[in-house]
């Protein structure tokens, strides 16, 4: 990719809230450049926030930027993982992974870039950092211009986040469908992991299976 391009990297992610199944972030970069690249941008007109699209039109815009070639990277967290860290950190290692697997494999650290990131999530451990830890000083000695923003309600008003959160959200669908074949007791088809009364009555039933977060079930979180 040429350092003189311009781009605007989106994060968000899906499964903080649910009683099993990973943390799941996604990292898009939306090019700035106009030009030959604005067919590109155009493509996100009209984009929204997973939470407001249909499973069928989220799945339509994943195939829509798929075509597209928009780079795009995923990262995820298992429930192991969450149950030893707790689920802030949990999504934001998801982040910084997320970050650097799309940096690093399309070659963004020599060009310029703005990181917005949706919510709650940090290129860090936690909020104290404000996006400047360890983990992320490597990346901005690359590029001076460098900095990632922690945006409420990021996926309203920036595209790359919108499209990184219906690619996290897709992506971690597919996955919780896939584990309800091997988990066939809890439904994870219907409800993907989320604390349903259908689900909650499967875990007295059954148990937790090794993919439930076994901190959500002793605390009651939902």
């Amino acid at each position: 990719m040429s350092s003189r391009t311009s781009w605007v990297i989106g994060l968000d992610e899906v499964g903080r809230g649910p009683l099993a199944g990973p943390v799941v972030v996604a990292a898009l970069a939306r090019s700035e450049e106009r030009g030959a690249r604005s067919n590109k941008r155009r493509i996100f007109k009209g984009i929204k926030d997973s939470k407001k699209l249909s499973p069928k039109q989220r799945e339509e815009w994943v195939r829509k930027i798929k075509a597209a070639g928009i780079p795009y990277a995923i990262a995820s967290v298992s429930p192991a993982v969450i149950d030893r860290i707790n689920i802030s950190r949990a999504a934001n290692l998801a982040a910084l992974r997320a970050f650097r697997r799309l940096a690093t494999r399309y070659s963004l650290l020599a060009t310029r870039f703005r990181v917005y990131l949706d919510g709650g999530l940090y290129l860090g451990n936690s909020k104290k950092y404000k996006n400047r830890s360890r983990n992320i000083r490597a990346y901005s000695r690359h590029n001076s211009r460098f900095f990632a923003s922690t945006i409420i309600r990021g996926d309203e008003k920036y595209p790359a986040v919108a499209a990184a959160s219906i690619i996290a959200k897709v992506h971690r669908d597919r996955h919780m469908t896939r584990l309800a074949r091997r988990y066939p007791r809890y439904g994870l088809e219907i409800h993907k992991g989320y604390g349903t009364a259908a689900h909650l009555a499967a875990i007295r039933r059954h148990g937790p299976s090794l993919i439930h977060r076994r901190s959500f079930l002793r605390s009651g979180a939902r």
